[in-house]
């Protein structure tokens, strides 16, 4: 019987260090109050921020001085959370954290809106008056750019104290997900019961024996249709809240104003929908490939994740994984490569599976703390590739930190995912160049072409839903679990056009955790794009390349995401990135196609 641990039975050594962050939950406790107590500070400077370049700049360093400590307590209580879902004190902890974090955002509501009675000319005369607010002047003009969407002090306010109501969808589907649902376990060919899990199922959906998967495929989208009802309410609340708070702040359509906090052009999106479209014909060569590796007549929804490498995947235990992408970063310079490998050192990963740990991976951590991955590990090529994309994003925050100060420390997603996938992309280079055993190359390959496959095109497929899903309730229209299932189904057909799309995948969006993160998944097809591009300069180039990345990575928040891109020298505002991405995913399956 395989099944999964608790907590308490994983080694420490592969557990993140939460205790750099405080070494206790009782010191954690001693930082809430004492953070929660400071809000009433900013009472005294409501209705007084443009008096004064002086007043200004003490209500700027009081509010980064306190969201600081905030970011910290809300970041160790989220990641005490993950940990184990099941756990009500750490639940416990994390709904509060999260009720603090909206507080102190109530409570510096006003900031922005008073800010905004500034106009440029104002914003001069102030850092002439005060040089220290000169290293604001991005914050500053990002501010004045939102004016026509920021409504007045009480409005503002009331928004900020019902950020936690408007989250609750995805908070409830979280929990549904991660710790209320419980999969049946399945007979392997071997005899073995395996328990299903939200962590494993893509890997059981690589398993070699075709009925073994179809039955994985059955058994876990039947159990979701046993909550569909939960499931549709939840993701229909999600996008009704999505659409009342972008007219709550007067923009047309919710992807407007999730596009305009970035400052991303809806053009970049509808360009993204509309090349991938056009190059549909790849995706349909990939899924003809491997209908014809597998030598089967019909590619099922089961034979996706299939690897078209003719043997069993090869184990790749965490230390291996570990050396392989220290190495394979070495592109990117001596100082990145050495820092990344003190961060594998210094417990930022949390490495395994445990039972009610959250599903998937993810990077976190604040301005004051070192990074932190949450992993599920199950020793195979995929999970090294996923360490690699997180690691990207640890990395760009280690850069960002050091670079730049707090008020520009964070980074917009459309940057973030060009980071983690520079490495997986550096990563295929690499293990391509310098394995020698030509089937463990064939599953690098194939990898690769898998993640390429479902971070372009799948992801776009995604966004492409999303708009839908959205513009449905914007034209005032009706999202039920049925109409779900015909949306999804149909761009599940159009993407998958060689493939036989079944009832069970129809329902496929009931699991994707990211389609409660309003207009988020675009960044991934847009990100492998920039990183694709990237990766090729920096192999090509070698050191001046190199140099331009790491220093785009260094920018952090300080300039705008096109504008970061650009630096690293790809423009995203044209469709060539995407156009040259498609390129290098053709050139890989001729080389599959070759090995085959």
């Amino acid at each position: 019987m395989s099944s999964v641990p608790e907590r308490s039975d994983v080694d420490p050594e592969y557990k993140w260090d939460l205790e750099s962050v405080y070494e206790s939950d009782e010191e954690w406790e001693a930082a809430f109050e004492a953070v929660a107590d400071r809000l009433d500070e900013f009472e005294t400077y409501e209705g007084r921020v443009t008096e004064s370049a002086e007043t200004l700049l003490e209500l700027l360093e009081l509010r980064e001085e306190i969201v600081r400590e905030v970011s910290k307590v809300v970041t160790y209580a989220n990641l005490r959370s993950s940990e184990d879902t099941r756990n009500q004190e750490y639940q416990a902890m994390s709904a509060r954290a999260e009720s603090l974090s909206a507080d102190a955002s109530s409570a510096t509501s006003f900031v922005e809106p008073e800010l905004q009675e500034l106009t440029a000319d104002d914003v001069d005369a102030f850092v002439e008056a005060e040089p220290a607010l000169a290293e604001y002047q991005h914050f500053f003009d990002d501010v004045l750019r939102m004016k026509p969407h920021t409504r007045s002090k009480e409005v503002e306010e009331l928004l900020a104290d019902l950020s936690e109501v408007t989250g609750t969808a995805s908070d409830v589907y979280s929990m549904l997900s991660n710790a209320d649902m419980t999969f049946p376990t399945v007979e392997d060919p071997d005899g073995e019961e395996i328990e299903i899990t939200q962590g494993n199922f893509t890997k059981l959906q690589k398993r070699p024996n075709r009925e073994f998967r179809r039955e994985v495929h059955e058994v876990f989208y039947g159990r979701w249709e046993e909550v569909r009802n939960a499931v549709g309410t939840t993701l229909k609340k999600s996008v009704t809240s999505d659409v009342k708070l972008a007219r709550a702040r007067n923009y047309d359509t919710a992807r407007e104003m999730a596009l305009n906090g970035p400052n991303v052009p809806v053009e970049v999106y509808d360009t993204l929908l509309e090349t991938v479209r056009e190059n549909l014909d790849s995706l349909h060569r990939h899924a003809d490939l491997k209908r014809r590796a597998l030598g089967v007549d019909e590619l099922r929804m089961w034979d996706l994740y299939a690897s078209m490498a003719p043997t069993d995947p090869p184990e790749v235990p965490y230390e291996d994984a570990v050396d392989y992408v220290t190495e394979a970063v070495a592109p990117l310079g001596e100082d990145y490569q050495t820092r990344l490998a003190s961060g594998l050192d210094s417990r930022w990963v949390d490495v395994y599976e445990n039972r009610g740990k959250r599903s998937g991976a993810f990077s976190s951590g604040t301005y004051d703390t070192q990074p932190f991955i949450l992993m599920n590990y199950q020793d195979d090529v995929a999970s090294m590739f996923t360490l690699a994309h997180e690691l990207g994003h640890s990395m760009h925050s280690e850069l960002t930190h050091e670079a730049q100060p707090w008020q520009y420390s964070g980074y917009e997603i459309f940057v973030a995912e060009v980071a983690s996938t520079v490495n997986e992309t550096l990563l295929t280079h690499h293990l391509l160049d310098t394995v020698e055993d030509e089937q463990f190359r064939r599953h690098v390959l194939d990898e690769y072409l898998e993640r390429f496959r479902s971070t372009l095109f799948r992801q776009t497929m995604f966004a492409d839903f999303e708009l839908q899903i959205h513009q449905l309730v914007e034209d005032d229209g009706a999202l039920t679990p049925d109409r779900f299932d015909d949306l999804y189904g149909d761009l599940k057909a159009e993407f998958y056009a060689p493939a036989v799309v079944d009832d069970h995948v129809r329902r496929e969006w009931m699991r994707i955790p990211h389609f409660y993160y309003n207009y988020y998944v675009y960044q991934y097809s847009t990100g492998i794009s920039a990183a694709t591009a990237i990766a090729e300069h920096v192999l090509a180039e070698g050191e001046s390349a190199a140099a331009d990345y790491r220093d785009a990575l260094r920018m952090g928040g300080s300039a705008y995401p096109l504008d970061v891109l650009d630096a690293a020298g790809v423009d995203m505002t044209t469709s060539t990135p995407i156009e040259e991405a498609v390129g290098v995913y053709d050139d890989f399956l001729d080389e599959m196609e070759s090995l085959l």
